[in-house]
């Protein structure tokens, strides 16, 4: 399996930190450093020092690290016009060597988008200008002559299309639980799907709609990764995974419930269950970003008997 590291910025964190966990994940054979894209905390703490912008940072870390790989889970589509989004995360690929991924999703968080002057329209329109954007990003990096697009929300002519990424096709991530527009767009555009926070019994159900899109299409089910998020809290001890747990404001008897909690070898037999149902790259979510030690302790007791 593919282990990656997922990180939530927005709860607060500096670049100098995130680029501490990413060196660290580098270092320790991580498949990727993830974070998510949000202006604004969630829950009660206070979110200081305040937001780092997702595509800021990840250009940042692409000239400080050197072989993982680096992306979002994911952008907003609420938060960018789609062409200058292509050419951010084209110019951030060629800076990082060919090591970039763009999640992109509909957008949810209202409060972050009322804090910052951001529009918020209804979920269906949401959704009918991520298609879009999946649909201009897509086109801008693949066309070979001057790309148009014309469509409710948005309108191209005669882009350049430039700047190319500098790998072939960049991964795009596609996610979520929605049972029937999601999976239309996993399969029609994306290279991975992703759900996240859920039980394995859920994803289940969620990857075989996915699965029959992409036959609807003339896809082959198999040339779609499938993958998952999942808080994780591992520890030596019950008392180590205590500590843990309470450091992230979660309860021990919660997370083994809803997440990844346990000892190194709890961990690897829920990452094999999830093998199981054809899951091969898991992003753990580590909340905890100055606990250096917990990402070790995964690194070298855990990745090392899934990988």
């Amino acid at each position: 399996m593919d282990l990656r590291i997922f990180t939530e910025p927005q709860q607060g964190a500096t670049y100098d930190t995130l680029l501490g966990v990413a060196l660290a994940a580098e270092s320790l054979n991580f498949g990727a450093f993830f974070r998510s894209d949000h202006y604004l905390s969630m829950g009660s703490g206070p979110g200081t020092p305040g937001p780092t912008d997702a595509w800021v940072t990840l250009a940042g870390l692409a000239r400080e690290t050197s072989t993982i790989r680096l992306g979002t889970l994911v952008n907003s589509a609420t938060f960018r016009f789609p062409g200058p989004l292509a050419i951010s995360v084209a110019q951030v690929d060629a800076m990082s060597g060919g090591r970039v991924e763009l999640g992109l999703g509909a957008g949810w968080y209202k409060a972050e988008h009322d804090a910052y002057g951001i529009a918020f329209p209804s979920l269906g329109e949401r959704f009918e200008r991520l298609e879009e954007q999946l649909a201009i990003v897509t086109g801008l990096w693949s066309a070979t002559d001057s790309f148009s697009f014309a469509g409710r929300h948005y309108s191209l002519q005669n882009s350049p299309g430039l700047p190319k990424p500098v790998q072939a096709k960049v991964p795009i991530i596609v996610g979520g639980g929605g049972p029937k527009r999601t999976p239309r767009l996993a399969a029609t555009y994306a290279t991975e799907f992703n759900i996240a926070f859920c039980s394995l019994e859920k994803a289940a159900e969620q990857y075989v709609r996915v699965q029959l899109a992409c036959e609807s299409i003339g896809r082959n089910p198999t040339s779609l990764a499938l993958s998952t998020g999942q808080v994780v809290v591992c520890g030596r001890t019950d008392a180590e995974i205590a500590k843990r747990a309470a450091a992230i404001g979660r309860e021990v008897g919660e997370l083994r419930e809803n997440g990844f909690c346990g000892s190194p070898q709890e961990l690897v037999e829920k990452l094999q269950a999830w093998n199981a149902e054809g899951v091969h790259r898991v992003y753990l979510q580590i909340l905890d970003l100055q606990d250096l030690d917990h990402l070790a302790l995964i690194g070298t007791d855990v990745l090392p008997h899934v990988r």
